[in-house]
């Protein structure tokens, strides 16, 4: 299918063409699930707490999801979509409207990347990598996936002393140039994350992705690829995960707003996670759901109309409930901003000094239960202070 047509993503508005875009917009709630959760994971700590689903089964628990908002699915080339079961997922697609929405290369797992995929010094193994790239490209045209995820979760190192950093980011680029110039009209989505499994991953950080997408695209020379390029078109978008935005401190609303202020925000993928610590992957809304309501913000004030992917690790839940319980936070969620005073709040944003400590008070009555006892909110905000120091 053509690319979606991200760079409205980019507008800048005026504050007043903010507030009413604002009141205008809405986020399409529109979800998809990543197959490889719908089966219990390995883990170096503990048994599988259930038992392993064939292909088949995970198809068919979310095949019962569709009423409840599940629009895709996302696979791994070669070990949850291939040329061996290319069938059986083309038969879902067609009997259930479920689409595959994306192909993503594994990359990260096979022992001959110990030292990395695309990044690994071993010519050889790098142009492995690349080969397998390229047929995951070609993969997500024969289902219509609409883009590529591309996760460097192997490509990284421990201990960087002595390491050529530059010459491990250049093969990286390159090598991804090369795999897109093969399959032109390809778009990726790169997933940044800091680290785990490496001690650190190369660009782990949400602007180190939008850095990757100019660099890569800088290299591309296909000349469909040129001409996407030329009518400002990003190919290198991202897949940020919320998750993983965490891992590395980063906030939401921020890491957000730098693909989505060049127009390459492809797709978004979604859970909790406390900042730092280990990859968590808990349910969306679980922890810090202020951050989930403040990003859904920035996403509604640049107009983000992709898909919403829930990317979980239900080790002591139903997977199906704990897809419900995602989608239904992100819903909730969205109501909430939704019914926010906008004007109010860009005033209070644009002009900050005139309105110190409104966002503050004005959320925490928006959140507050109905018949909270607060006071109003001009009460609160009354000071004895005549001036506030610079």
């Amino acid at each position: 299918m053509p690319l979606q047509d991200l760079r409205s993503q980019a507008t800048s508005r005026s504050p007043d063409e903010l507030v009413e875009h604002l009141k205008s917009f809405e986020l399409d709630l529109e979800f998809t699930a990543g197959i490889w959760f719908f089966t219990p994971m390995d883990s170096r700590f503990h048994d599988r707490y259930k038992e392993d689903l064939s292909l088949e089964e995970r198809l068919e628990i979310a095949a019962s999801l569709k009423e409840y908002g599940l629009v895709g699915l996302e696979a791994h080339y070669p070990n949850e979509i291939n040329e061996d079961n290319l069938d059986l997922w083309k038969d879902f697609q067609e009997d259930t409207g479920i689409e595959l929405v994306t192909t993503i290369p594994l990359l990260f797992y096979d022992s001959q990347f110990e030292f990395g995929s695309l990044s690994n010094p071993n010519e050889e193994i790098r142009q492995n990598a690349i080969e397998r790239t390229k047929r995951t490209f070609r993969m997500a045209k024969e289902v219509d996936a609409d883009f590529s995820v591309i996760w460097p979760g192997i490509d990284g190192y421990e201990n960087p002393f002595g390491i050529d950093l530059a010459a491990m980011r250049d093969r990286f680029e390159t090598g991804l140039a090369e795999a897109l110039d093969a399959v032109p009209g390809t778009r990726v989505a790169f997933e940044p994350k800091p680290y785990e499994p490496r001690g650190h991953i190369l660009y782990g950080l949400t602007p180190e992705g939008n850095l990757l997408g100019r660099n890569v695209e800088a290299l591309l020379e296909n000349d469909e690829n040129q001409r996407l390029l030329d009518e400002g078109h990003k190919i290198v978008c991202m897949n940020p995960e919320i998750g993983h935005v965490h891992m590395g401190y980063e906030d939401l609303p921020y890491a957000l707003s730098w693909p989505l202020s060049e127009g390459r925000l492809a797709h978004t993928h979604w859970n909790s996670q406390p900042l730092g610590n280990y990859d968590q992957d808990l349910n969306v809304g679980t922890i810090s759901p202020e951050q989930m309501e403040a990003g859904l913000y920035t996403l509604k004030m640049h107009g983000y109309d992709g898909l919403f992917g829930i990317d979980i690790n239900p080790e002591r839940q139903p997977v199906d409930t704990a897809l419900k319980i995602s989608m239904d936070a992100l819903r909730a969620a969205k109501e909430r901003i939704n019914n926010l005073d906008h004007e109010r709040i860009v005033e209070a944003t644009t002009n900050p000094s005139e309105n110190r400590g409104f966002i503050e008070a004005y959320l925490a009555r928006e959140r507050a239960p109905e018949g909270a006892d607060l006071p109003p909110i001009e009460e609160t905000l009354e000071t004895t202070v005549d001036d506030v120091a610079a």
